[in-house]
């Protein structure tokens, strides 16, 4: 069945080809089939891209006109809710997501999140006053303005991909900035739809460019070094992160990262092991493919048998293959470099002494497509490569630990500080525990703290800033302060 999708770049508020006609394979993670072409932007494009977005930026009324702002984004807010039934089997087929989460997260709910971002913009208070002051003898009333940042580049990458750009699209517009996104090379027409349906809203020209191009790093350097872009808010891993910061330190922009995770859920001795264990298999969704699921667990010595045993049986049980059919959990990885990198990860644990429970390698069932077990290894040395190297995958690495101090140090012994868990039939234990632990977000007793309203973003080498809830928003927005005479 063929998929009605979108091809081409928007830019400075036109659909177009890439310079010379360019054009790259989308690929079907799951069958390893191309499904379609998409423009392969050159430096040439993503240059008309910023130029577009600083002109928009400098010389339209869109920084200045809240009330333009949000009729543009409803105008696409609504334009993506009545497209969903085409955009549902596009993300199934570029991301390999099982089809159950595009009624969450990979589609539906995201969409639906829109309103809270554009609502957050429209209640903001712009400005506010302080109190009457002396300084140098000057009696003085000052005012505090929020303004946007400027030109803001976006990328993104292909893990939940129409969730991110509109995770940063939505809040950086309505803030008043203009945007180039360049979204992910393995996930193009996530973005590339966004381009099509903005094209006919009120959006003024080069308010919002979409690129996408199969040599990332080309594009991507240009668009991190440009001093016409006064910000670069990025979602991805930690290594090109750091990239990013070099690149931008050369005109001190704005950055906002979010990065990896080595998330830990912590089960304490006296929790509800037969409610609570299975649901470290939970790091198989999306075939492990997110930055903020758990991919530690820390089991007590003293029930670390009853377990591990568990588990095991869990991880078997998890059903995976088709996104189409409802009853996956788990699809392919997104493409055959990644499966590689898991594999790799795997054959690593076992090199280093970790035992191997379930799983470890491709499944034989499924010839076709970037798919590997859910793999289950018991027995890890808390200072293990798989222990403290972002494997994303679908691969659980269980740590046995003494007592809650114990607990503690092997959650924090990590360079990432994104997410992780703890569960205890004490709230106030569990609590106790989560506080201790220095990460940006946590769930306690199986509660979900994802959401709209809720900041996300992590300690240590997981990131800069908060995306979502009023903090994300407060990302986009410069601050100004201005003093006259009382």
């Amino acid at each position: 069945m063929a998929i009605e999708a979108e091809s081409r770049l928007f830019i400075d508020g036109k659909l177009v080809d890439a310079t010379g006609g360019r054009t790259y394979p989308n690929l079907n993670p799951a069958t390893e089939e191309t499904i379609g072409q998409v423009a392969d932007a050159s430096a040439a494009d993503m240059e008309r891209a910023i130029a577009a977005a600083r002109r928009a930026f400098d010389e339209t009324k869109w920084s200045t006109d809240l009330a333009l702002r949000s009729r543009c984004l409803r105008q696409l807010h609504a334009a993506l809710e009545r497209s969903k039934e085409t955009l549902r089997p596009q993300i199934i087929a570029e991301v390999g997501a099982p089809i159950g989460l595009t009624y969450a997260i990979q589609q539906d709910t995201s969409i639906q999140d829109m309103l809270w971002d554009i609502e957050v913009a429209e209640k903001h208070s712009w400005e506010r006053d302080l109190p009457e002051h002396e300084f140098f003898g000057i009696k003085s009333q000052r005012r505090v303005y929020h303004e946007p940042v400027g030109v803001v580049g976006a990328i993104t990458p292909w893990n939940f991909p129409l969730m991110l750009n509109l995770s940063k699209i939505v809040p950086a517009l309505m803030a008043g900035n203009t945007v180039v996104l360049k979204v992910a090379p393995d996930t193009p027409w996530s973005g590339t739809w966004l381009g099509r349906l903005a094209a006919e809203t009120d959006l003024p020209p080069g308010v919002l460019n979409v690129i996408t191009a199969s040599h990332p790093a080309e594009v991507g350097d240009i668009l991190t070094s440009d001093p016409r872009v006064d910000m670069i808010s990025f979602t991805g891993s930690t290594a090109v992160g750091k990239h990013i910061m070099r690149q931008c330190s050369g005109t001190l922009k704005k950055v906002f990262l979010e990065l990896g995770g080595k998330s830990a859920q912590v089960v304490l001795d006296d929790a509800d092991f037969p409610k609570t264990i299975p649901s470290g298999a939970m790091v198989c969704t999306h075939a492990g493919q997110g930055c903020a699921i758990t991919t530690r667990m820390l089991l007590p010595k003293k029930r670390y048998a009853e377990g591990v045993e568990m588990l095991a049986e869990a991880f078997r049980g998890i059903k995976y293959g088709d996104p189409n059919n409802f009853e996956n959990l788990m699809g392919p990885l997104i493409n055959a470099k990644q499966r590689e990198r898991v594999l790799g990860y795997i054959e690593k644990g076992k090199a280093e002494g970790a035992k191997l429970v379930v799983g470890g390698g491709r499944p034989a069932h499924l010839p076709k497509g970037y798919f590997v077990e859910p793999t289950l290894f018991v027995d890890v040395d808390p200072n293990a490569t798989i222990a403290q190297e972002e494997i994303f995958g679908p691969v659980l690495a269980v740590i046995p630990y003494e007592d809650d101090d114990d607990a503690v140090r092997i959650a924090n012994n990590s360079v990432y500080g994104l997410s992780g868990g703890v569960m205890s039939k004490s709230f106030d234990r569990a609590l106790a525990v989560a506080r201790r632990i220095r990460t940006g977000t946590l769930s306690v007793n199986g509660g979900m703290w994802f959401g709209a309203d809720s900041p996300f973003g992590g300690y240590k080498q997981s990131g800069l800033g908060r995306e979502h809830g009023r903090e994300g928003f407060l990302e986009y927005l410069e601050t100004k302060t201005v003093g006259w005479p009382a």
